[in-house]
């Protein structure tokens, strides 16, 4: 049994935790051989997540808090508590020290409820907290002082990669960072909590990155690569801000990737999520040299239109940035994530709908496939600047994590539905190329179509594919019948 453990609670099994990793590699030699990982995925039963932990029983548990998993690592502890107070009441305890991190608890207020069942909360980056917090419970070294929002110094944190078995790196998507923060401050993103007034939120200061050392990290990507890796997924949200240094990166997941092939073997996949607004020609030329099906990239466009976008800090230059989506069409064989969100202050149905068909008639527009839309809802981050529209644009937002928004005044809560359908619909039809909806004017053929898929089923989860396409396959009939009869 070890003195220290740490659970994560992912999205689905294929989601390894890095923080995680980062954390234990960060214990430093006295303390990582006492430190274990475990990691569940959210739809596991709530027992098989217990009873590990009850097994283990550590005298620190740490648990990794995010959006998707807050209620779920709550239920785990409230089941924990009664657990251990059962316990207790026998004339033994086996109650470890509960420590809360990651990006949901380093904002909530301290009246939330999940706190009642912590001992501590570590906000902001961990690594070097965490550790002086194991070291004053375990070694009693020293008094442990929690520092509020702590950003760790990129040069001197070791990596967690070496914490990856080789089951994660041939089964699992490896989550890898060249660098963290972000340049700009979007109201509706953490990285703008420090921001209160609407004119700082607009300014972009590339040095809130943090760059790790480009040699030692390339070293240990080749590590991964020769260890077996087959997806590398990059957390740095703006990859391509560095453009010189973005450029040997690339560079080298090129070389390697033309390596396997020369080898006959199955190449290994690489996501970088990059920013619109800076892509130079010789950087579309190093990406259009990937071979298909080895090269993802997100792209986030949020909004295309420029007052939403210049209300909520956002730089925006929606003829760029469809520029420069038609060129990653044309000339890559990237498979494309494009990011939308719906719901943002001031932006309506017609609004909304009209930057969705631009958007789709320039990824869709030459016949490309592997071009994804993905459709998110406005959620109300835990400290989120965003907080402050909320009564000039009546927005209403769920209270219960992920805060999604529920309406706004330009909005109304049955439209927002329609569009929560709408987005579900088109992940499972149109991102997952079941059907070819042609390439102009779709949002409002589409919003129809997801009416009537959620009238008949009553649901936008859990459908056989194959009914779901005999469906629509029938309704597309009746319709052109009933056009037939107009004319």
């Amino acid at each position: 049994m070890k003195d220290i453990l740490l659970v994560a609670i992912n999205a689905k099994w294929i989601h390894p935790s890095l923080a995680l990793r980062l954390l234990k590699a960060n214990l430093g030699s006295s303390l990582e051989n006492r430190c274990e990982i475990i990691e569940f995925a959210l739809r596991q039963p709530l027992r098989e997540k217990t009873d590990p932990i009850l097994t283990a029983s550590p005298r620190i548990l740490g648990l990794s808090v995010s959006i998707w998993n807050h209620l779920a690592v709550l239920e785990l502890l409230k089941t924990l508590r009664d657990e251990w107070d059962a316990v207790k009441r026998e004339g033994s305890s086996q109650r470890p020290v509960v420590v809360l991190g990651g990006p949901e608890v380093s904002y909530l207020p301290p009246e939330s409820e999940i706190f009642k069942f912590a001992d501590y909360c570590i906000r902001g980056e961990g690594e070097t907290a965490f550790r002086e917090l194991c070291q004053t419970i375990l070694n009693g070294q020293g008094v442990f002082v929690n520092r509020e929002f702590y950003q760790v110094n990129t040069t001197e944190i070791k990596s967690g990669y070496r914490l990856y078995t080789d089951g994660d790196l041939s089964r699992k998507l490896i989550y890898v960072e060249a660098s963290r923060g972000c340049p700009f401050r979007c109201e509706f993103c953490l990285s703008a909590v420090d921001v209160c007034a609407a004119d700082a939120c607009a300014v972009v200061d590339s040095n809130r990155v943090r760059e790790f050392p480009l040699e030692t990290f390339l070293s240990e990507m080749e590590e991964l690569i020769q260890r077996g890796a087959k997806t590398f997924k990059f957390l740095d949200r703006t990859f391509n801000l560095n453009i010189e240094r973005s450029k040997k990166i690339i560079e080298f997941f090129l070389y390697n990737i033309n390596e396997q092939i020369r080898q006959n073997k199955k190449p290994f996949v690489v996501h970088f999520e990059m920013i619109p607004s800076n892509f130079p020609p010789d950087l579309i030329d190093i990406l259009a040299r990937f071979p298909p099906n080895t090269l993802r990239l997100e792209i986030g466009i949020q909004t295309l239109n420029p007052e939403v976008s210049a209300r909520i800090g956002r730089p925006s230059n929606p003829e760029q940035e469809l520029k420069t989506l038609s060129l990653l069409v044309e000339k890559t064989n990237a498979i494309l994530h494009v990011d939308l969100i719906a719901g943002l202050p001031g932006e309506g149905m017609e609004s909304f709908g009209k930057g969705f068909d631009a958007l789709w008639a320039v990824l869709n527009g030459n016949g490309a496939k592997g071009i994804e839309i993905q459709l998110g809802i406005l959620k109300l981050l835990p400290g989120a600047p965003i907080a402050r529209h909320i009564k000039p644009f009546g927005m209403v937002f769920n209270p219960q994590p992920p805060y999604e928004l529920i309406e706004t005044a330009d909005i109304p809560a049955d439209d927002m539905d329609r569009i929560k359908n709408f987005a579900r619909f088109w992940e499972l039809i149109v991102n997952r190329s079941l059907l070819d909806i042609g390439p102009s004017r779709v949002f409002n053929r589409f919003l129809l179509l997801s009416d009537y898929l959620f009238a008949r089923f009553g649901r936008n989860w859990g459908i056989d594919k194959n009914e779901l396409l005999n469906t629509i396959s029938k309704e597309q009939a009746t319709s052109n019948r009933q056009q037939r009869k107009e004319v």
